[in-house]
């Protein structure tokens, strides 16, 4: 597999940091791949090549890049010029950093939610991504006081919760546990969940949410989310608390979405009143 950077345009498949093409022809590890006499910085021809390989596919989501010092050499750059394009990178959410570890090429930077209310099933589908779930837990509960209290029912009635790791293109994105009342929806618990949507399951069942109230907090990732996302316990997570109503005001679903904090970016709108 090649894991190296090559110009636009270029034939060559150079492997970094090893000054071997794929052929095992050697090539010289000091030939620049930026142009000198380019007009534009070094460090945006940098940026530029590097996520031009990303997006071919060339360095897939998880790889890890090779050093700064063998990079620096194939670039033909200074590792001050290097560092610039590559936390440009980590800022268009192409590139993350892991302190003590180096760079690795973040999961596709299809991040931005949009305002209207649709699944992660739908959202995903509709910008050419391909999403699949590991269902954790799907199982029938009590309820709790408080989600008693959030549902409007007795509490000790049946809720069914689902949990499940949700993937883009194979790569974790969030854990996302969400509950239901039980009697809302039938046979929610007999659904294979790996497949289907949630929502879908509501909107056929004539509770579709229309309206979802949510608020999203910054915090350290939890020990039981750390494996499910590949992350280190308290690397940094977006925790979205969701709660969706039908037509009719009813609750028809709560949720707690934990997403990984280098994967997912929110965009809103303000305007100020007059």
């Amino acid at each position: 597999m090649d894991n190296g950077i090559r110009p636009r345009g270029s034939t060559m498949r150079h492997k970094l940091g090893t000054g071997k093409d794929m052929d095992g022809v050697s090539t010289s590890p000091q030939r620049s791949l930026i142009a000198p006499d380019n007009p534009e910085p070094l460090w945006v021809q940098a940026a530029e090549l590097i996520e031009r390989q990303v997006r071919e596919g060339v360095l897939p989501a998880g790889r890890r890049l090779p050093a700064e010092r063998d990079l620096c050499t194939q670039l033909g750059i200074s590792r001050v010029t290097l560092r610039r394009a590559l936390q440009h990178l980590v800022e268009r959410g192409v590139m993350r950093s892991s302190h003590g570890r180096g760079w690795y090429v973040a999961a596709r930077s299809d991040r931005e939610w949009p305002n209207s209310l649709e699944s992660f099933t739908e959202t995903a589908r509709r910008k050419g991504l391909v999403p699949t779930s590991r269902v954790l837990r799907a199982e029938v509960k009590h309820a709790s006081l408080d989600e008693a209290d959030e549902f409007g029912v007795a509490a000790g009635a049946d809720v069914f919760l689902l949990e499940r790791v949700r993937m883009l293109d194979g790569v974790p994105i969030a854990v996302d546990s969400s509950r239901v009342v039980a009697n809302l929806v039938p046979g929610l618990a007999s659904v294979d969940f790996s497949r289907a949507s949630l929502l879908d399951e509501l909107v056929a069942a004539g509770a579709e949410p229309v309206v979802a109230e949510s608020t999203i907090e910054a915090r350290g990732c939890a020990p039981e989310h750390a494996e499910p996302l590949q992350l280190e316990p308290g690397d940094p997570v977006l925790t979205m608390s969701q709660t969706m109503t039908d037509a009719t005001d009813r609750v028809v679903l709560v949720s707690t979405i934990t997403y990984r904090g280098d994967r997912y970016r929110l965009r809103t709108s303000f305007v100020r009143g007059s």
